[in-house]
């Protein structure tokens, strides 16, 4: 049976063997799916010793994406312009190939809860690896400005200049941010520790999408700041996490997994519904 794992330290609260388990029910795929953990100094031969034994692909999450980006023969453009890797496929021809599904699991989940990207207003903040991987895939949707903003201004205008070659992208301080967006993402993890980016509670109208990356059985400290100040949509990372997991499943088995009842099932498994 095909043999697939996530990597990760910690794990053992990872939701992905959980979903790609019903996807490969559903699509009638024989595959075991499991978790592995090793020590942040020992992810490098761990993922040697899975496909020298006959691992056909994985997933990468916390701390090891970046290192992942190093360590595979073969990049896709969009794992390229991340910088990170959170998919790894060994082709036919024993090429270990690195991949990222996270923007496109992003664009999909919101498209899903009816958000308009194209001539919209986007603030993304946070500039780490989340906001990484999730620029190209935001740009690709035609948006008519993009504006990063993050706690150090330098590495906003940092990531804004890197990828200015896809759209119009430009970064602002917390304290410069002006106007009405369409739509604002939380791609930092401050609502792991319950708290907010210093932003200002007139950026929040009943007309503006909120999205966090993060997700939980109650609302993140993100999604209740913006309800208290009239945000009418609001979305957490939970459709983000399995629509980039159907992503995945596609890399590697070729086919395309359903993802509305996988999200049912989760939720119901974390209690959410």
């Amino acid at each position: 049976m095909d043999r697939y794992l996530v990597f990760g330290h910690p794990v053992r609260h990872s939701k992905s063997p959980f979903i790609h388990t019903l996807f490969a029910r559903q699509t009638q795929q024989e595959l075991e799916y499991g978790l592995a953990e090793p020590a942040v100094d020992e992810f490098a031969q761990a993922l040697r010793t899975f496909f020298d034994q006959g691992g056909k692909g994985c997933n990468v999450t916390v701390p090891f994406k970046e290192q992942a980006f190093t360590l595979v023969d073969r990049l896709s453009p969009r794992a390229k312009r991340a910088g990170a890797v959170n998919t790894i496929k060994l082709t036919d021809d024993g090429v270990l190939l690195g991949d990222n599904t996270d923007g496109a699991g992003l664009v999909a989940d919101l498209k899903s809860h009816g958000v308009t990207l194209a001539d919209s207003r986007i603030l993304l903040l946070g500039a780490g690896g989340a906001a990484r991987g999730a620029l190209a895939p935001l740009l690709a949707e035609l948006p008519s400005e993009l504006v990063i903003a993050n706690r150090t201004h330098a590495k906003a205008q940092q990531l804004a200049a890197e990828f200015c070659d896809l759209g119009h992208v430009t970064a602002q301080t917390h304290e410069q941010l002006a106007g009405s967006f369409d739509l604002a993402i939380n791609s930092t993890s401050a609502s792991l520790q319950g708290e907010l980016p210093p932003l200002a509670p007139t950026l929040i109208h009943t007309d503006i999408a909120i999205y966090d990356m993060m997700y939980g059985a109650s609302d993140t400290a993100f999604i209740s700041w913006a309800k208290q100040h009239g945000a009418r949509q609001t979305m957490d990372g939970l459709g983000m996490l399995v629509e980039q997991a159907a992503e995945a499943f596609t890399v590697w088995r070729g086919i395309r997994p359903g993802t509305k009842q996988v999200l049912r099932e989760l939720k119901r498994n974390l209690g959410v519904i």
